[in-house]
C-alpha cells in the first residue's frame, strides 16, 4: 500500500513538474519572439524618425495605411487649418495635466488631414490663450494611426459632447462633419520651443524588457525542473 502511495506521489509531481516546465517555457519562447518583434520596431521606427519628410498618403494611399508599414513614417503636408473645429484630447504632459490639440488641416484637393500640433498645459487650454494660424502652413511631423480602441481603465469618448480621451480619428471627423479626411492623423514636429501647443512630444522610445522576462521564465522552468529531481531523489531514497 505504501508503495502504491508513493508511486502515485510520484506521478503527480511528474504530471504537475510537466506542466509547469511547458508553461513556462512557453511563456520563455514567447517573450522572445516578443524581444525580436520589439527590437524591429525599434528599428524601424529610428528609421522613419530619422528620414527626410516624405508627401504625407493622399486618399489613393489611404486603404493600404497599416501600422506596420507606415506609422511613424516622416511626413509634410500644406493646408489650411480649420481652426473652428480645434479639438482637445487629455494627456498627462511635462506641464501636468495637459490636452493634445488636434485641428483640421485642409488640402489644396479638399482632403482633410487631423494635425496633432502639440500639448498644451490647463492654462493654455482656451484658444483664446493662443495665437491660432492662419493662411497656407507648411506642416512636418510623424504619421500615427488613429487610437480607435480604449485601454484598461480609460474613459469612453463622448462625441455628443465634444469630448475625446483618444485620438479616434473617425469619430472625431464624423462628429465635425469633416468629408474626406484621412484614417490617420499627423504629430506635428517641434517649430517653438517655448509656444503652445508645443510640438514634436511623439514617444518614440519603446521599454523594452522582453530579455529579463524570457530568462525570468526559463529559470522558473528549470527551478521546476530541479524542484522534480528532488521528488524523484527523495522517492528512490524511500524505496532504498
Amino acid at each position: 500500500m505504501t508503495t502504491e502511495i508513493r508511486w502515485v506521489r510520484l506521478g503527480i509531481a511528474t504530471v504537475l513538474a510537466a506542466a509547469f516546465v511547458a508553461l513556462f517555457m512557453s511563456l520563455g519562447i514567447w517573450q522572445v519572439h516578443r524581444l525580436h518583434w520589439k527590437l524591429d520596431l525599434i528599428a524601424r521606427v529610428d528609421a522613419r524618425v530619422a528620414a527626410e519628410p516624405v508627401p504625407a498618403p493622399g486618399p489613393a494611399d489611404w486603404a493600404g495605411i497599416t501600422r506596420e508599414g507606415d506609422e511613424y513614417r516622416h511626413v509634410e503636408v500644406d493646408g489650411t487649418f480649420m481652426n473652428e473645429d480645434e479639438v482637445l484630447i487629455y494627456t498627462p504632459s511635462m506641464f501636468g495635466p495637459g490636452y493634445w490639440v488636434l485641428t483640421p488641416l485642409k488640402r489644396d484637393d479638399g482632403t482633410i488631414v487631423m494635425i496633432n500640433r502639440g500639448v498644451v498645459s490647463e492654462e493654455k487650454k482656451s484658444p483664446d490663450s493662443r495665437v491660432a494660424p492662419e493662411g497656407k502652413q507648411h506642416i512636418t511631423g510623424l504619421l500615427r494611426i488613429t487610437e480607435d480602441h480604449g485601454y484598461l481603465f480609460s474613459q469612453k469618448d463622448r462625441p455628443e459632447d465634444g469630448v475625446w480621451y483618444r485620438r479616434d480619428i473617425a469619430s472625431i471627423t464624423k462628429t465635425k462633419g469633416l468629408e474626406n479626411a484621412a484614417p490617420y492623423f499627423i504629430d506635428q514636429d517641434l517649430t517653438d520651443p517655448e509656444g503652445f501647443p508645443r510640438g514634436g512630444q511623439t514617444v518614440v522610445k519603446f521599454r523594452n524588457s522582453h530579455l529579463s522576462y524570457a530568462i525570468t521564465w526559463f529559470a522558473m522552468a528549470a527551478l521546476s525542473l530541479v524542484g522534480w529531481v528532488v521528488v524523484l531523489r527523495q522517492e528512490l531514497k524511500k524505496r532504498g
